[in-house]
């Protein structure tokens, strides 16, 4: 019964695995042929201008979701191969264990039993003595048979957890290679867009230095206090305001998007998904218009981006490399969501 149970978990596990693998390709396939579609060399065309440094700095956003994404199954794969390896261990240890009690009781029954029944019972002095002896035998005999049994099993659920443990293996090594590729997008795309930043001119270049830096404190005054949790994540996002954007981290000296609202809510012992994409639905929706300080605020229809309200229309986040936690109006690029944890 337990080896069935094992087999469905086993399947299920291998179902979700390959569901998981096949979502990460497709990802990392379609950071590769936008990394793929940029020219090697600059060619001839317009002037660069903030808009087309904004777009860049979105699209390396929305490859370090998908680096993030990629980074954390690759932990939960390392996670689960170890778990994996430490069952094939202690079930190699139990076989080990049946064999060796299998082995004893079949040379002691081989020591006991080398005539046939019937003559050694014609030929015995004692009789009575032999009908015991033949009794302990059998008890012998039916004891060995459950140990084979048990041994069987204990094989049959050592090989499947084996199997496991190598599609584990294959899947990390897939994961790990989908990590490496988001990362190489996300450098490629910042290094675009720091190249074309660069490039602007003085007074563009100027204006996007003062929009990356700003560092005005919006009037928070009547806003409804928090309690518990909330409150405990909001206090922590605010302590991080100034702390650099760093792409695929999250804190406690720099962070992501996704990063701030995973290590502010962990502050308050609650555990947050990786991604953007995951963590609007790490709660309750709810309308913009009833949002409560810590609400999560997704933006864009891929909820590639992702920031903390704090009240009166304000919301705290990473916004893109080059620029510090900050407050920003809620309203500065399009809601997707609004999810109260």
């Amino acid at each position: 019964m337990g080896s069935h149970r094992h087999t469905g978990r086993s399947t299920a596990a291998r179902h979700a695995r390959g569901v998981t693998a096949t979502a990460l390709s497709a990802a990392a396939a379609t950071a590769a042929a936008t990394l793929g579609a940029a020219p090697a060399q600059a060619q001839p065309g317009p002037p660069p201008t903030r808009a087309s440094v904004d777009r860049l700095l979105t699209e390396a956003e929305r490859a370090t979701e998908a680096y993030n994404e990629a980074d954390e199954r690759t932990s939960t794969l390392r996670a689960e191969l170890r778990r994996t390896q430490d069952r094939v261990a202690r079930g190699q240890e139990r076989v080990n264990t049946l064999r060796g009690a299998l082995g004893a009781l079949a040379g002691a029954q081989y020591r006991s039993g080398g005539v046939d029944p019937a003559l050694e019972l014609l030929f015995s002095a004692d009789p009575e003595q032999y009908l015991e002896k033949a009794a302990t035998l059998d008890r012998i005999s039916l004891r060995r048979a459950g140990e084979l049994t048990r041994l069987t099993r204990a094989q049959r659920l050592l090989t499947q957890e084996r199997a496991e443990a190598a599609a584990t293996l294959a899947e990390l090594a897939r994961s790990r290679a989908a990590t490496a590729r988001h990362k190489r997008a996300v450098e490629a795309k910042l290094a675009r867009a720091r190249a074309l930043l660069d490039a602007l001119p003085p007074s563009e270049r100027a204006a996007h230095d003062r929009r990356s830096s700003r560092s005005q404190r919006p009037d928070l005054t009547g806003v409804v206090a928090v309690s518990g949790r909330a409150a405990t994540a909001v206090a922590a996002a605010q302590r991080a305001l100034g702390k650099p954007y760093v792409w695929g981290a999250n804190g406690p000296t720099g962070f992501d998007c996704s990063g701030l609202m995973q290590w502010a809510y962990a502050q308050a012992g609650v555990g947050l998904p990786r991604t953007s994409q995951a963590q609007r639905y790490a709660g309750q929706r709810v309308p913009l218009s009833q949002a409560r300080p810590g609400d999560l605020v997704a933006y864009r229809a891929d909820a590639s981006h992702i920031g903390m309200y704090v009240g009166n229309g304000q919301v705290i986040h990473a916004p893109y490399p080059g620029a510090a936690v900050r407050y920003d109006p809620v309203g500065m690029m399009p809601v997707s969501s609004v999810t109260r944890v």
